[in-house]
C-alpha cells in the first residue's frame, strides 16, 4: 500500500511538472523551415515570431473559401511583413510532397504545414479551442501570443476585419509603451523633487 503511494506522489509530481512547463509543438512546413510552438495559458508562442501578430490558419487545398483566401493572405503579409507571420496547417491529407507543389505553383509567402506533420498540434488546438474540423479555421495571437480572435468559415469583410485586428494589436502595444514612458517620467520627476527638497533641509540646517 505505501509502494502504491510513492507511486501515486511521484505520478502526481511529473504531471505538475509537465502541466507547469507547457506543452511544445515542432512544425515541418514544406518550405523546409522548422516552427517552435509552446503552449501558453492564454494562447501559443511562436519562438520564431516574437513581437509579431500571428495568424494561424486550418485550411485545406479542397475547400473553396480557403483557397479564395490564398491571394488575399499573400497581399496582407506584403503589406504587413514586419508586423505579421501566418502558419497555414493544411487538414485535407493532401500528401507533404503534393502540398509543397501546390504552395509552390500558388507562389504562397507564408509558412505552410502538412497535415501528417502535425497531427498532435491539430488534436491539441481542437481540443484547446473545441474546434470540430469546419474550415477555414483562424486563430489570431497578439504579439505577446494570447488570443485576440477565433473565427470559423468565411464572410465577405473578412480580411477588412483581420486587418482591424492587426491595426488594434499594434496600436494597443504602443498606447502601452506610452503609458510606461510616462510613468518613469513621473517617477524621474518625483525623484528630483525628493532630492531638492533633501538639498533644502540640508542647507536649512547649516
Amino acid at each position: 500500500m505505501k509502494r502504491l503511494s510513492k507511486i501515486f506522489f511521484a505520478l502526481i509530481l511529473i504531471f505538475t511538472a509537465l502541466n507547469a512547463k507547457g506543452l511544445t509543438f515542432k512544425l515541418p512546413t514544406v518550405q523546409g523551415k522548422t516552427i517552435e510552438v509552446s503552449e501558453l495559458k492564454n494562447g501559443l508562442d511562436f519562438k520564431d515570431f516574437k513581437g509579431k501578430v500571428v495568424l494561424l490558419e486550418f485550411w485545406g487545398t479542397h475547400c473553396p473559401p480557403c483557397l479564395y483566401s490564398i491571394n488575399k493572405y499573400k497581399q496582407l503579409l506584403n503589406e504587413y511583413k514586419d508586423k505579421v507571420a501566418m502558419v497555414a496547417i493544411e487538414v485535407q491529407m493532401t500528401p507533404r510532397d503534393k502540398l509543397k507543389e501546390f504552395v509552390k505553383r500558388a507562389g504562397i509567402n507564408y509558412n505552410v504545414v502538412a497535415q501528417e506533420d502535425a497531427r498532435s498540434f491539430i488534436a491539441y488546438v481542437a481540443q484547446r479551442a473545441q474546434w470540430r474540423g469546419s474550415i477555414p479555421f483562424l486563430i489570431v495571437l497578439d504579439r505577446n501570443g494570447e488570443v485576440l480572435d477565433i473565427k470559423t468559415g468565411f464572410s465577405p469583410n473578412e480580411f477588412e476585419h483581420i486587418r482591424a485586428i492587426i491595426k488594434y494589436a499594434y496600436k494597443e502595444k504602443s498606447a502601452n509603451k506610452e503609458n510606461n514612458n510616462t510613468k518613469d517620467v513621473n517617477n524621474t520627476d518625483t525623484n528630483s523633487t525628493k532630492k531638492v527638497e533633501t538639498k533644502k533641509d540640508n542647507n536649512s540646517t547649516k
